[in-house]
């Protein structure tokens, strides 16, 4: 069903939100200073080209450590492209959706859109996995928490 759902979705109008992610990428490469943001455009932009049956993730979550993106600099790589690119970029998505919204084949499609928008919002420290690896560290991080809990009472 996933092949079925990326294939449509490709063909009706995923193409421009996947170039769009890469449209940003290609101008931060621009500058050094902008890899980390190209990065992750690009990164984003495979799931914008084919989002059925995967997940952005945070790093953190699916590795259990942090680094540089999920850390302190992360947040603030986030705001700068906030600033920057976010807003445009969830625009577009938000857009997008409003227009897949209108019937109720498109109501997938909108609900993907509207993933991506909020991704858009701060991309820098994720990741992107299968749905199902998604689920399980997601899963695995709630017994963690749900063990800690249980130590402290």
């Amino acid at each position: 069903m996933s092949f079925l759902g990326n294939v449509l979705w490709f063909l009706m109008g995923g193409v421009l939100t996947g170039l769009l992610w890469w449209l940003f990428g290609a101008l931060a490469f621009v500058s050094i200073l902008g890899i980390p943001w190209g990065r992750a455009c690009f990164v984003m932009g495979g799931l914008a080209f084919r989002p059925f049956g995967r997940e952005a993730i945070r790093r953190d979550l699916l590795t259990g450590r942090q680094d540089v993106g999920t850390s302190w600099p992360g947040v603030l790589g986030n705001v700068i492209w906030f600033l920057l690119a976010g807003l445009w970029i969830a625009g577009g998505h938000l857009a997008a959706a409003l227009a897949c919204a209108v019937t109720i084949v498109g109501i997938p499609f909108a609900w993907q859109h509207m993933k991506l928008a909020a991704l858009a919002l701060c991309p820098i420290g994720q990741t992107v996995v299968p749905a199902e690896v998604a689920a399980l560290a997601r899963r695995r991080q709630a017994e963690t928490v749900l063990d800690t809990m249980r130590s402290r009472a």
